[in-house]
């Protein structure tokens, strides 16, 4: 563990214990070293130019896209589309796929936990074209609920739309349930898979979904970058999302007729190190035992689910022994923010707030959480000051009281 943490810079810093994991991980040296080399060494735009620097950093960024794929077990490189994140590639879906499926009537299916990211797009697409979005709902025990699932697919909807892991409860989705019985309706899969790729291998052939999309920053790399893979087919038929330069095959001031995939998705210079970087960041991963970090992160989560559970005073939300990531609660009587901030003064740095998910909240009935996330360089000693420290807070406010 010590030689693992001795590979991210910013962990060496005093007084500084890192649980906002889900909202960002920090980076290996790795990243950081491929991002820098780029800019010391191959800076240069790619696919376009006649000299060498261009054709070192066209290959570092093609490799980039093969390791990606690789990465996810894509069947085809060209089927990997650099996005900026999980958010553009969601609204890359939504407005070239809701342009080509969408029609007056139509419906989208899009599941409780789902992040803006996931909602907002596909609604104004929705509204575009006439098409209603329907949620599918958690049951009392706080998965989502099953039986209203299979009821809802009886409006044969053209799109359904999973959240792979709940990014504000860290409660994940039986993926191979929900896609099986997507497909008997023949509706379109769609995973958002950003709390999903930093802990777990993704095999998107396994899954089965016929797109997932992932940010890098999430998975120990840059910022500004993610991946949307979608099966060719269909990438084939969907229109272009955005126009300008690469994206193009030819253009008159009268006609313009579109490149390839996956170059007809990337208008416009790409980010070039950003790329290289996540290429880094997929290689990083997939050094390490993946099984053995998916096991202590899961101890890390479940101890401190066991923890809080000791503490009157504390609630969590759906707080299960296969969460993954993340865990949220709230202590009662009290601000999620005002939590946070009591953390921070001792050095801990967790997330509080609606976590990008104001409809799962209001079904929650709550204005936010605070919300504990792990990756693979956290410890059991930093789990119990995290605990220790809400043992501070709940004693200062009942002093207090």
């Amino acid at each position: 563990m010590e030689s693992l943490r001795l590979q991210f810079p910013a962990l060496a810093q005093g007084n500084l214990i890192y649980l906002d994991n889900a909202a960002t991980t920090q980076k290996p040296n790795e990243v950081i070293d491929a991002m820098s080399q780029f800019y010391l060494r191959d800076n240069a735009n790619v696919h376009r130019g006649a000299h060498r620097l261009s054709a070192r950093a066209t290959r570092a960024f093609e490799g980039a896209r093969y390791q990606l794929a690789q990465f996810i077990n894509a069947p085809k490189t060209e089927e990997v589309i650099f996005t900026r994140g999980t958010t553009d590639a969601m609204n890359l879906l939504a407005s070239s796929l809701g342009k080509l499926t969408l029609q007056t009537g139509d419906t989208v299916l899009i599941d409780q936990w789902a992040h803006h990211a996931s909602i907002v797009p596909w609604q104004q697409a929705a509204i575009t074209a006439g098409a209603s979005i329907k949620a599918i709902p958690m049951d009392g025990s706080g998965r989502l609920d099953t039986d209203a699932y299979r009821q809802l697919l009886t409006l044969k909807p053209k799109v359904v739309i999973l959240t792979g892991v709940s990014n504000a409860l860290g409660c994940r989705t039986d993926l191979a349930q929900f896609i099986a019985a997507a497909k008997l309706v023949e509706a379109i899969t769609v995973v958002d898979g950003a709390q999903m790729v930093g802990h777990h291998p993704v095999d998107v052939q396994a899954i089965s979904c016929d797109f997932f999309a992932f940010s890098g920053h999430k998975m120990y790399g840059p910022t500004g970058i993610g991946v949307l893979w979608g099966n060719s087919a269909m990438l084939n038929a969907m229109p272009p999302y955005q126009f300008g330069g690469e994206m193009i095959e030819t253009v008159s001031f009268e006609h313009s007729s579109f490149n390839l995939l996956p170059f007809k998705f990337e208008a416009g210079t790409p980010a070039i190190a950003e790329a290289i970087g996540l290429g880094a960041a997929a290689q990083w991963l997939q050094r390490q035992n993946r099984d053995e970090v998916a096991a202590h992160e899961q101890r890390l989560l479940n101890y401190a689910q066991q923890q809080l559970r000791q503490l009157d005073g504390v609630t969590l939300y759906s707080a299960f022994d296969d969460n993954v990531g993340s865990l949220a609660f709230n202590i009662n009587g009290e601000h999620h923010q005002d939590v946070g901030v009591w953390l921070d003064q001792a050095g801990i740095a967790i997330r509080c707030g609606h976590h990008c998910c104001q409809p799962l909240m209001a079904s929650l009935q709550l204005k936010g959480t605070c919300r504990v996330s792990v990756a693979a360089y956290n410890t059991m000693a930093e789990i119990d000051a995290f605990i220790a420290a809400i043992k501070d807070y709940l004693e200062f406010v009942n002093d207090d009281c």
